[in-house]
């Protein structure tokens, strides 16, 4: 049986991408998959939610004013644009900290315009165009709160680093020893564990309630909600988890991942759904997603035609005519234990 993300040209298949998927319940049950849902994965920046779990627990986003926004920033992979900037400064700033404190590097960020405007100016780019400046700034504003050592805190051996490590095991039910450790591009740890893993991890993300401790809880609760309350601040403009979780309007909190991951949570379900494609690209994963959706009955047709273009997403020609789809073509398999 197929497993594949197909992209056509015309009337042709030109390429392929081979999925794995996993949707789980909140107690682990596997659901349904395709491929192996025990594939060893680095879910990357899909991870965010949970490594924001300790700036809430620690007390340290109530000591520095967190509301959704910021709460939303700190689980983001987000575009660049100038709201993401000058939120990360502002959080900054309260600890009496500043962007020279970051250090998660920079890139050119997807906001093309803010980037255009940078190269009028003749500056430089700078950390917070960082795509994860927000969730390095939740890290530093944590050490700082718990009087920790602000120079390292991106280091594996950090408290900050060590309490995520156990979040993770906790809420994705892996041992913290069989979670192999690795280094993002933004320069912390990150974590390596089976997608049915993943996918449990969102299933609490979506609903906690009994499945962690009552602490535990709350904080997924308000960090669930302070995404799909400001999905723009997760990713941005024209950006597919901004998108989902604006148009299913707080029932759907999602997360991309480098490498072709896609995590999502199903809050009335209580389900979680990871999507891994093999061979790292993203162009398949949001497809992939959206057809996992559509198996799952999750979503009704006036959803999805506003998300048209993550359903069958167009392949483009430099003219911008559409001339090809990117479509998927693999059946979930049933797992129900």
């Amino acid at each position: 049986m197929s497993q594949d993300v197909e992209v056509t040209r015309g009337e042709y298949t030109e390429s392929s991408h081979k999925i794995h998927a996993a949707v789980v319940d909140r107690i682990g049950r596997l659901l349904y998959s395709v491929g192996d849902p025990e594939r060893l994965t680095f879910p990357r920046s899909s991870m965010k939610p949970f490594q924001t779990v300790p700036l809430i627990e620690s007390g340290a986003a109530d000591a520095y004013g967190y509301g959704d926004a910021e709460i939303a920033l700190s689980c983001a992979s987000h575009s660049g644009e100038p709201i993401h900037r000058e939120t990360v400064l502002d959080v900054l700033s309260r600890a009496h900290l500043s962007e020279k404190d970051l250090q998660c590097g920079t890139h050119v960020p997807r906001d093309g315009e803010s980037y255009r405007e940078l190269i009028r100016a003749g500056r430089e780019l700078t950390p917070v165009f960082s795509n994860c400046s927000g969730k390095h700034s939740g890290m530093l504003l944590t050490a700082a709160h718990l009087h920790e050592d602000t120079d390292t805190y991106r280091e594996i051996g950090h408290p900050h680093q060590q309490r995520i490590l156990s979040v993770i095991a906790d809420v994705c039910d892996v041992p913290v020893e069989e979670i192999g450790i690795g280094v993002d591009g933004c320069g912390v740890p990150v974590h390596r564990l089976p997608l049915r893993g993943a996918a449990l991890g969102f299933a609490r993300l979506a609903k906690p309630e009994g499945t962690v401790s009552a602490q535990r809880a709350d904080a997924l609760n308000r960090i669930r909600s302070g995404m799909t309350a400001r999905p723009e601040m997760v990713a941005g403009k024209n950006r597919f988890d901004t998108d989902l979780m604006r148009v299913f309007a707080g029932r759907l909190v999602a997360k991309v991942g480098a490498e072709g991951v896609q995590c999502i949570g199903v809050a009335d379900l209580g389900i979680g759904i990871v999507v891994k494609v093999e061979d790292g690209s993203e162009r398949a994963a949001s497809v992939a997603a959206m057809e996992v959706l559509k198996q799952l009955g999750i979503g009704t047709p006036e959803q999805f035609e506003q998300l048209a273009e993550h359903v069958h997403a167009p392949v483009l020609n430099a003219r911008k005519e559409r001339i090809g789809e990117i479509r998927p073509r693999f059946v979930l398999n049933s797992r129900a234990e």
